[in-house]
């Protein structure tokens, strides 16, 4: 079953990150009248229309509770084993690797790129296209758990880069 948002609920949508439903909406397209949440994303103040009926299709999800935050934070504090799985692989295997888990949504597999990417920082340098996929799961990270807790953005920033270092 479809998860319900309310008006002023925040989400997060794949891709986009954080987004809060500013209002739902009755339209006809092609002759048939469906629901759309009407979703604004934080980041980027940009509106997007998603039909009611294709929540758990577009992945559109409620934020991380914040009893799973610590869960979260442990995942990006762990440090990733010695084998050469990641620096083994071409970069553009990782890279679609990684776009692929932040494109599911899915915090825990974001916060995984996350560690998994920061901790080959420390070994190789980055193609332009991993550092833009780090880039993007930190800013994704710290938008869902700066909600989540209801904390400053910069300060679980620093919690985070406190964590990878």
């Amino acid at each position: 079953m479809a998860k319900k948002f309310k008006v002023g609920q925040k989400g997060v949508y794949p891709a986009h990150g954080v987004v809060e439903v500013e209002g739902i909406e009755i339209k006809e397209i092609a002759g048939s009248k469906m629901n759309f949440y009407i979703l604004r994303v934080i980041e980027s103040d940009v509106k997007l229309m998603v039909p009611t009926s294709n929540v758990t299709s577009v992945g559109l999800r409620p934020i991380v509770a914040k009893k799973e935050v610590p869960k979260i934070l442990k995942i990006i504090s762990k440090k990733t084993k010695d084998d050469d799985s990641l620096e083994s692989q071409s970069w553009n295997k990782r890279y679609r690797e990684y776009a692929d888990k932040l494109k599911s949504g899915d915090i825990f597999e974001i916060a995984n790129v996350l560690k998994d990417i920061h901790h080959l920082k420390k070994e190789k340098d980055l193609s332009f296209g991993e550092k833009r996929i780090m880039e993007n799961a930190l800013s994704l990270v710290v938008k869902e758990l700066s909600v989540a807790t209801k904390k400053k953005e910069e300060f679980v920033s620093e919690e985070i880069k406190g964590l990878l270092s």
